[in-house]
């Protein structure tokens, strides 16, 4: 996400210096003032500069926040959504009454629709941005049980020595599997089986 502090000697000046170097227009970049032109003593001691910063708006962003309304619109379900730019991906978080109905059984309806939404937010862009959906933290929520679930079972395999095969999983929740035992002493992990039935397996260390 591009973005640019410019001073210049009245607000006006700054945005419009600004808006010259980013090579845009004013309509797809977001303006912050940061700092107000001072006038000084006499109008001349101490005088400063307007301070602006422009951030050039997202195309991905917009692209993906279309994207939903027509789907949300489609379903008829009562959901809105908030956006928030990350460092390494865009969080949209889904809220409403209805939300549950986005989440579908154990997230997987959630799943689609990120991925759905990331190819039509991501379509023609030369910098791809990772849209990452959650529903009113089911995701944190969700993470926090299966590593419950794995250190449980990973436990019980480790003391009967015997391997055991958790359920079917998104590639998503098995990686978050595999991730919560990686350094684990008495266990490892692996994965097998087709998609959408491909399982972790949790084995016992020879």
């Amino acid at each position: 996400m591009r973005e640019i502090e410019v001073t210049g000697k009245t607000v006006e000046e700054a945005i419009n210096l600004g808006i010259k170097k980013l090579g845009v227009n004013r309509a797809d970049v977001e303006i912050e003032i940061l700092e107000q032109p001072t006038k000084g003593i006499l109008g001349i001691f101490g005088q400063k500069p307007a301070k602006v910063k422009l951030t050039v708006k997202s195309k991905v962003v917009e692209k993906a926040k279309k994207f939903l309304d027509e789907v949300i619109n489609s379903m008829g379900v009562k959901v809105s959504f908030e956006v928030f730019p990350r460092e390494e991906h865009i969080l949209i978080n889904l809220y409403g009454n209805d939300v549950g109905v986005l989440i579908g059984h154990r997230g997987e309806t959630l799943d689609a629709l990120q991925f759905l939404t990331n190819l039509a937010a991501n379509k023609k862009e030369e910098q791809p941005q990772r849209i990452v959906l959650d529903a009113q933290g089911y995701r944190e929520r969700r993470e926090k049980t299966l590593i419950r679930l794995a250190e449980k079972v990973a436990e019980k395999v480790k003391q009967k020595g015997r391997p055991f095969a958790l359920e079917p999983m998104t590639p998503q929740e098995r990686r978050i599997i595999h991730t919560a035992l990686q350094n684990h002493e008495g266990v490892y992990t692996y994965s097998e089986g087709e998609e959408p039935n491909r399982k972790v397996i949790i084995a016992p260390k020879r």
